[in-house]
């Protein structure tokens, strides 16, 4: 059970945003622990809640553009801006490694397979009002 000073710590380190997709918060093991992780704060990550359910224990992924599998993005080890950036919009995701193409799919980071693309009228709703994107994430240039 992960303590409640960690908890913070967790919180604070990714300034209380989703350390995969850059929404509000909830806790994830990088490693997960059935596959072995522990509750050790190097192995703890800031997750949303759609990000850590369709992370499950899965630490690969399968780039969509090369169909090869690799990592999925590790926050503790690698920086967000290196493997992702917004769109002019700001409302969707960008990947730019393989890294971050699999971790998009694996995550579905931008709710691509939904219809009504819940997260990205949330994500709108927080542009509109000056929440997001964090102000150092990369977009792309117009």
């Amino acid at each position: 059970m992960v303590s409640n000073s960690t908890r913070k710590l967790v919180r604070q380190r990714a300034r209380f945003l989703c350390e995969y997709c850059h929404s509000p918060e909830y806790l994830s093991h990088i490693q997960p622990q059935s596959l072995g992780g522990s509750d050790d704060v190097e192995n703890l990550a800031l997750a949303c809640h759609r990000c850590n359910e369709r992370r499950y224990n899965f630490t690969k992924g399968t780039d969509p553009q090369t169909q090869e599998i690799v990592p999925l993005f590790n926050p503790r080890q690698q920086l967000w801006s290196k493997h992702f950036i917004w769109t002019v919009d700001s409302l969707k995701i960008c990947a730019v490694t393989s890294i971050g193409r699999a971790t998009c799919d694996r995550l579905d980071m931008n709710d691509e397979r939904h219809d009504e693309g819940a997260i990205q009228y949330a994500r709108r709703f927080w542009v509109e009002a000056g929440w997001h994107p964090p102000v150092d994430d990369p977009r792309q240039s117009a």
